[in-house]
């Protein structure tokens, strides 16, 4: 795809204004930046219901090098015209937000930035009363189980996605080279020189979807940074040592074929996790981009799945 096809393709969908693409789709939507804390600028999006007020709050995490304006709004979308109402913020380093981009110096900050936004959401007087909802995709799954964790009282639910509790041992460099990396990551944090293949064709399965995320303007292309990749070793061995302690209700859904997060350690959050509601979906042949990559049929069934679970834990039916 050459460059210029790349700057006229305005969105993903293609070149209908975002206004005028929300109202057809039957939500409404906004974007705003959002001052954390700490004073990082985050790009904020919501996805509401147009015609009827929402039946509970779903917060959304996306993953490493994906944002929340391109494939990610899909579900988002799908949520909101479901009744939900949808928020969701750039990580630190992605998107539009504030930070050197893919670099994640320390993934407890922004757990701090999302529950900071989140919470805020929450003071709304329209959405009093309202469940709560965690989602999370990759990456952002384990940054929802630390939400859990920095706040266990604070949601209802959560939609684990392909979590990253751990790294797929078919992507993880072999030792020594993570222990070097490490080390090396304490004197050039910043530097983008992790041998790996691209994860977005580890990711989607469906060729036409390989061009359109490719697309993206925000997408990182780079190596992956030492610094990020250290602190997602850290972060990814610390979720996994601590899912005995997972108490929230949960779904966590992943497919067989992810090379990218190990379905494994899904199986092992379901079986170890103290949660009293927990569900488990493994989908045999799917990839780790289960709502974007895979054909239209596989994402309905995983749509399906995460639907009927969110209507089982709603106290009002959806329209």
């Amino acid at each position: 795809m050459e460059p210029e096809n790349r700057e006229a393709l305005v969105n993903c969908w293609g070149n209908t204004p975002e206004e005028d693409y929300y109202q057809l789709q039957g939500i409404k939507s906004t974007n705003s930046f959002y001052t954390s804390p700490r004073g990082l600028s985050l790009f904020t999006r919501s996805w509401l219901p147009l015609s009827h007020p929402p039946r509970a709050i779903i917060y959304m995490v996306h993953g490493y090098g994906n944002d929340i304006s391109w494939t990610f709004q899909s579900t988002s979308i799908f949520l909101a015209q479901m009744g939900f109402a949808c928020f969701a913020l750039d990580l630190e380093g992605h998107g539009r937000s504030q930070g050197q981009k893919a670099y994640v110096p320390h993934v407890d900050l922004v757990v701090q930035d999302c529950l900071s936004y989140f919470n805020l959401i929450k003071q709304d007087p329209s959405f009093g009363g309202l469940p709560c909802f965690l989602f999370g995709e990759s990456m952002g799954g384990a940054i929802c189980l630390l939400i859990h964790f920095a706040d266990p009282k604070g949601f209802d639910g959560a939609i684990l996605v392909a979590p990253m509790c751990r790294i797929s041992d078919k992507i993880k460099p072999r030792w020594p080279i993570p222990q070097f990396l490490t080390f090396v990551a304490k004197f050039l944090p910043t530097l983008a020189i992790v041998p790996t293949e691209d994860l977005l064709y580890k990711s989607v399965k469906v060729d036409d979807k390989k061009i359109i995320a490719q697309m993206n303007p925000m997408r990182y292309r780079g190596k992956p940074r030492l610094g990020t990749v250290a602190e997602l070793l850290r972060v990814t061995d610390y979720v996994s040592q601590r899912l005995p302690d997972v108490g929230i209700p949960f779904i966590v859904l992943h497919g067989s074929a992810d090379v990218v997060t190990d379905p494994n350690v899904s199986r092992d959050l379901y079986n170890e996790a103290k949660s009293e509601d927990k569900t488990i979906k493994i989908y045999d042949g799917m990839m780790h981009s289960l709502l974007f990559g895979e054909p239209d049929e596989n994402i309905e069934i995983v749509r399906s799945d995460i639907l009927t679970w969110l209507n089982g834990r709603c106290s009002k039916s959806t329209n």
